[in-house]
């Protein structure tokens, strides 16, 4: 009776160590990002993020999903890349609400500057149907980006549905989901160059999980 027991408590035990872990392996990956969403929204300042780490996460994430459908892997990590979308999203919406609110105050002190009226402030608005490339990935809402990130998903889709039966196509999306969240590092360390300092960003945003 007492080894039933104990092999009753050591099954529960196993299963909460299972639970814990794909609890850890889903949300892991966006910890890093709460304590960057509470200091930009505190300080209404997103200088120091560089709203591109959410596209080369946004693009990995969704291929790594549409890798799935070719080869299974774990429901965790298919949970995580969901989750991270949601997350970069969400960054997104928080950064560029801040960035246009800043151009408008930019321009508000301008006029100030010069006694005129604030209802002349008018802010030129960068939009994805524009297909301006001198201006991707920098629009004016957040309605911008959420219909570039479907137009791509869409897309990839398709492409997959074509392909889907070919080991190679399915294979090399894999090796491009990784390839690209690889690149991760890329844009923040082109900000930090840029604004000559690493103000803004958290030291454990790049620790991976």
């Amino acid at each position: 009776m007492e080894d039933e027991d104990m092999d009753q408590i050591i099954l529960v035990l196993n299963q909460l160590v299972l639970w814990v872990a794909a609890g850890a392996m889903v949300f892991g990956g966006v910890v890093p990002y709460i304590p960057q969403y509470r200091d930009i929204r505190r300080t209404q300042n997103a200088e120091g993020f560089s709203s591109y780490v959410c596209l080369v996460l946004l693009i990995a994430n969704i291929l790594r999903i549409l890798f799935w459908f070719g080869r299974h892997f774990e429901t965790p990590l298919l949970w995580q890349s969901i989750i991270m979308i949601l997350t970069m999203l969400i960054m997104l919406r928080l950064c560029t609400d801040i960035r246009v609110a800043s151009e408008l105050n930019t321009k508000r002190r301008a006029f100030a500057a010069t006694d005129s009226k604030d209802e002349e402030i008018k802010v030129p608005k960068k939009l994805f149907l524009d297909f301006d490339l001198k201006y991707f990935w920098l629009w004016s809402r957040f309605m911008d980006y959420l219909q570039c990130v479907l137009a791509f998903t869409a897309l990839a889709a398709y492409i997959t549905y074509l392909f889907l039966d070919s080991d190679v196509f399915v294979e090399t999306l894999g090796f491009l989901a990784v390839f690209t969240e690889a690149m991760l590092g890329t844009p923040q360390l082109y900000r930090n160059y840029q604004n000559k300092s690493t103000e803004g960003m958290r030291t454990f945003s790049s620790i991976g999980f």
